[in-house]
């Protein structure tokens, strides 16, 4: 018996508050704003934290229900026909609950199956592989998939910048805070895009990682050691081998040629990251579809921020592979969908 087709029904994205741009990034930390321009690339990005204050402003199970909420509205299901709800952040809001039965609760789901994963912006393809492998079967028809970060508020602003490490401000110029959504449906839908393919696998085997970001508990919170470190040069050199690997992967497992791609979501590390991935790739004919430069690095996030615009752009019989590239233990995928 063949697998149902699975169905993109519905996105939904949110960002919190208005976009930040480099001028004001640099003039509250106390950096040069051309070094950000010139190094990251990416020019506003979005954060659940005030920044003269620190204040945090939204939670990630905020966005989570903001974007699911949208997502549910543009599919017109209701929570009473959601079959589960699938998760993945890097960032959740506290250890336990899980957010994602927080982000059930303000929709006003309940008696489902519910999944976290933890996860950098790889966590998203992870999830939508977790949906499509639930709505294989005959129990389940519609599901909420949900990925979302909320990083601002791991970072200390009461510090001074000017003795900071490049590899440590990184994070605080790379990162944005967000979160995004989609209906996964195995309903009969004129016009919804298919989810023709998912892959994703580990590829770090006795490699450093190139992202590390540490929680602290009661025990050691006053530790000097640093939450975040990141090996940028380790990103550069490796992330747009592993995004050019991820994309062949795709189109052997669709059985497309690399010239039937009308749209290509390459991975949104940051604005200037993309650019020299997106050139590695050797795809020119097919459209880019990104939004790091205008989001920043919202981990999670990402993908469902190049989903929503792409299914506002795809039509039938077009196809589009998204590659996904995550540096923490080096992990790479993406999914494949076709207009219809």
């Amino acid at each position: 018996m063949a697998e149902p087709t699975v169905c993109v029904a519905g996105v939904g994205t949110a960002l919190p508050g208005p976009p930040v741009d480099n001028a004001t990034l640099a003039a509250r930390l106390g950096l040069d704003a051309r070094w950000i321009d010139t190094f990251i690339g990416t020019r506003t990005r979005h954060f659940a934290v005030d920044l003269p204050s620190g204040k945090q402003l939204a939670t990630l199970a905020d966005l989570a229900e903001e974007a699911a909420a949208e997502a549910m509205r543009r599919a017109d299901v209701v929570a009473g026909e959601i079959d589960f709800v699938v998760l993945a952040t890097a960032s959740p809001d506290e250890l336990m609950p899980a957010t994602v039965n927080r982000v059930a609760d303000l929709l006003g789901v309940d008696r489902v199956p519910t999944y976290q994963l933890q996860s950098g912006c790889a966590g998203a393809v992870q999830a939508l592989d977790v949906g499509r492998m639930l709505l294989g079967g005959a129990e389940h028809r519609t599901g909420l998939v949900i990925g979302g970060d909320v990083c601002a508020r791991h970072m200390r602003l009461d510090r001074d910048f000017h003795r900071a490490p490049s590899a440590e401000l990184v994070n605080y110029v790379l990162f944005g805070d967000g979160a995004g959504a989609v209906v996964l449906s195995t309903d009969d839908r004129p016009g919804a895009p298919a989810l023709r393919a998912v892959r994703h696998r580990v590829t770090g085997l006795r490699q450093a990682p190139g992202q590390v970001i540490r929680w602290f508990g009661e025990a050691d919170r006053d530790t000097d050691v640093r939450g975040f470190e990141e090996d940028y040069k380790a990103i550069e050199e490796r992330v747009p081998e592993l995004a050019e690997q991820a994309l062949w992967e795709l189109l052997d497992a669709t059985g497309w040629r690399p010239e039937e791609l009308a749209y290509l979501l390459p991975p949104q590390l940051s604005g200037r990251m993309t650019r020299l991935i997106r050139q590695r790739m050797g795809v020119p004919d097919a459209e880019e579809v990104s939004c790091v430069e205008a989001t920043g690095n919202n981990g999670n996030a990402l993908p469902f921020l190049q989903l929503e615009r792409l299914v506002e752009r795809i039509a039938g019989g077009e196809r589009a592979v998204a590659v996904c590239v995550e540096a923490s233990k080096w992990i790479m995928g993406g999914f494949a969908l076709e207009g219809r």
